[in-house]
């Protein structure tokens, strides 16, 4: 499906939704009579929006403008807040056209916003995420608007509506070569669909699994994926999609094609010849269905205008000539629907294979201008690929079901905070208030002896108050030095559970593959097909391999993680540094994403493998570089707007990590690009409470306990800064 534009794929879509509701013509037919016998009312504009909605998933999109165009025109002499907001939905459903779409469904969304709709406002912004990826390519923006139909869908506990969220995510994921996050979208699809026993999805998701598979040249498991599909689309027969058999039989030719190819290459010709016949018998077979649906035929065309040029070059005398004319003749039908409906990558590849056609023909002044157009439109399609690519590289796009929950957990973080602070500035104001309470009695005993005794036990009682207040202090002080822990420990979890959770999603994904793999081989075992049900086993043992490698590799996080986090008797310990600084240096980025999904910078690393291992507590040290690091992406510039980071720009976020040897000592330097600190604030930043932070951000004690640290060691920290240019912080640390 890869080789048919956005535009192609949206009516692809459009028709999946189309078949999962059997019977659509009666229902239809029913609708219409009831509209004949209405009246001019609400109830007229809700039947014309049914009759609307149901033209969309046929795909009649011209029907469903005139539908909807009538519901909108009577909904607005009625002030039916509602029929209006319905009519703008299935107008910008209908349109294939980018500005008028998103004109039309932004409207809608305004109007269930006010009103507050919520199924439809994910319903809205499930379709304005088609919109954008189908028609325009804006990949952030078609996340954006699925992730919030999805949560959405999520808070009223629509699955089919989930599942149709998580099938689109994975297209849009595999559309930018994220083929791991891809399938575990995929996969989640998967699951629902099978749950709701909703053949049409299931059947759609396993191709969609296959062409990913098979583009990472993993043919056995894609073929796998598109049979599961094809026995799917034939048990539904009419009641399932007329585009599901032609559709699914032209991915299997696809791959029979590539295993004929290789064959070929190899030298492997009986094997290749079973390949080619094979392609053909389906080929044909696609082509006949196409025709007998009324479908668009160029993706067959492309297919056999491809067999028959593999043909050709594998045969010899009059045969070949007229296996390239045949090739020529699928060739050019493709060109011209693919200048019918504007598909460059159709028209391109077309004009690349007419060329070399043209040149086994001898037609070589044909064969000039069909490469000259090829030039063109690849020329055309290379600027559109890089505007992708940039936008790709844009992208942040870290699925977060649980975003809202994290703000809220952040607030009350925040509010605890800054309750912390006032605490501590009325501590310190009242022992201010004391000392000078203490000064005025004690210039009152001095000056008058007659008033010693009642000054002396005056005196004493606001010594108590005093030693009261500073214990007080002292618990604030303890609270907040557990609240920077905290903070450590939260950029810490954050990070492990990034660096763990791919390793789990494999886990998950090939246990769930496994299952049906028994599943299928204990069938093919009681059919006696025991070549099959061992091809199977050995899927399982593969997958199994697989599993226990990606186990091993959570285990070894896990494992690691625990070394840096397990309590410590304050005992050295022979470590490397290197490791341990590329490793904070990972959690830090990985648990400020957590927490930001808009946060990026770039991260440079400079590392001496000289060093060897040097006596620290690990922990504390980790600890120290952890809070350097997080302040120095904290101090960085924001990225440039639409989150771009260009690394030749010197103005992109960027944090250099460096460690070398001198002589005895080890030094570690953590750099930023930021904007410098300020000389009239420099001697006062390893002070505790001492902070740049906007209030509620920091607590001022990240600084002084690592410099507290750092002493322990028989260390120095130091601090080289310039205005405008940005800071660095050296660690100067004892080997020994």
């Amino acid at each position: 499906m890869k080789s048919f534009l956005p535009a192609v794929l949206f009516c692809l879509y459009s028709l999946l939704d189309a078949t999962t509701a059997f019977g659509q013509h009666a229902v239809i037919d029913s609708l219409k009579r009831i509209l004949a016998t209405q009246t001019e009312d609400t109830n007229k504009v809700n039947t014309l929006n049914q009759l609307a909605a149901l033209q969309i998933k046929r795909s009649d999109f011209s029907k469903s403008l005139e539908y909807a165009n009538k519901a909108l025109t009577l909904a607005e002499a009625l002030k039916f807040t509602r029929g209006k907001a319905e009519s703008f939905k299935n107008m910008g459903s209908s349109y294939q056209n980018f500005n008028e779409a998103i004109k039309y469904l932004n409207n809608a969304l305004t109007i269930f916003n006010k009103i507050g709709d919520t199924q439809n406002i994910g319903n809205c912004n499930y379709e304005m995420g088609k919109v954008y990826f189908y028609l325009q390519q804006n990949i952030p923006e078609a996340l954006k608007s699925i992730l919030i139909a999805l949560r959405f869908y999520e808070d009223s506990r629509q699955k089919i509506k989930i599942a149709d969220c998580y099938r689109l995510l994975g297209l849009i994921y595999s559309d930018v070569r994220e083929n791991t996050e891809a399938l575990t979208q995929l996969f989640n699809a998967l699951k629902i669909y099978k749950e709701l026993k909703d053949s049409v999805g299931t059947a759609y998701t396993y191709n969609l699994i296959g062409e990913i598979k098979n583009g990472e040249h993993k043919e056995s498991e894609a073929l796998r994926n598109h049979f599961h599909a094809l026995e799917i689309y034939k048990q539904l027969g009419k009641s399932g999609p007329a585009f599901g058999i032609p559709w699914t039989i032209g991915l299997i030719a696809n791959i029979y094609l590539q295993q004929a190819e290789t064959a070929e290459a190899l030298g492997h010709n009986t094997k290749a010849d079973n390949k080619f016949t094979d392609a053909l018998e389906l080929l044909k077979s696609r082509l006949k269905l196409e025709k007998e649906g009324e479908m668009s035929h160029i993706g067959s065309y492309i297919q056999l205008g491809r067999y028959y040029m593999d043909l050709s070059n594998r045969t010899f005398g009059k045969d070949r000539n007229k296996y390239i004319l045949n090739s020529k003749m699928y060739y050019e039908k493709a060109l011209d629907q693919g200048k019918q409906s504007g598909q460059k990558q159709i028209i391109a590849d077309s004009y690349s294979s007419l060329s070399y056609l043209s040149v086994l023909l001898k037609n070589y002044k044909e064969a000039y201008i069909n490469q000259s157009k090829f030039i063109l439109y690849k020329d055309s399609l290379i600027n559109e690929q890089t505007t992708k690519k940039i936008i790709q590289s844009k992208m942040q796009f870290e699925f977060s079901k649980k975003e809202a929950v994290a703000r809220a957990e952040q607030g009350k973080k925040d509010a605890e905070t800054k309750r912390i602070k006032n605490l501590q500035y009325i501590a310190i104001s009242s022992l201010g208030v004391i000392v000078l309470a203490v000064s005025f009695i004690v210039s009152i005993q001095w000056r008058n002896n007659k008033h010693k005794q009642n000054a002396n036990a005056l005196l004493q009682h606001q010594k108590e108050k005093v030693e009261s207040t500073l214990e007080e202090l002292k618990a604030t002080q303890a609270q907040l030095i557990q609240s920077e822990k905290m903070a450590s420990l939260g950029e810490l979890t954050a990070g492990i559970a990034h660096e763990i959770q791919n390793p789990l999603n494999f886990v998950n994904n090939f246990s769930e593959v496994n299952t049906e793999l028994i599943e299928e081989m204990k069938e093919e075992m009681d059919k006696g097909n025991f070549e099959v049900a061992k091809a199977i086993a050995n899927d399982i043992k593969d997958n199994e391999q697989k599993i226990n490698h990606h186990g091993k590799r959570a285990d070894a996080i896990v494992k690691g993680m625990l070394q840096h986090s397990r309590s410590t008797s304050a005992t050295k310990e022979p470590t490397d540094i290197n490791k341990l600084a590329d490793e904070y240096l990972r959690l830090a980025y990985h648990g400020l994403r957590a927490k930001d999904k808009s946060f990026n910078a770039i991260m440079k690393t400079d590392y001496d493998d000289s060093i060897g291992n040097i006596s620290i507590i690990p922990q504390d040290i980790g600890r120290v570089i952890l809070n350097l690091i997080t302040n120095a992406f904290y101090a960085a510039p924001l990225p440039p707007e639409g989150g771009f980071l260009d690394p030749d720009y010197k103005h992109s976020p960027t944090i250099w990590v460096s460690t070398k040897k001198m002589d005895d000592k080890v030094f570690i330097r953590v750099k930023d690009n930021g904007p410098g600190i300020p000389k009239k604030i420099l001697d006062k930043i390893f002070q505790p409470f001492f902070t740049t932070k906007p209030t509620g951000q920091g607590t001022g004690l990240g600084l002084s306990l690592s410099y507290d640290i750092v002493k322990a060691h028989g260390g120095e920290i130091m601090v080289e800064t310039k205005e405008g240019e940005g800071t660095s912080f050296i660690l100067k640390l004892p080997i020994t």
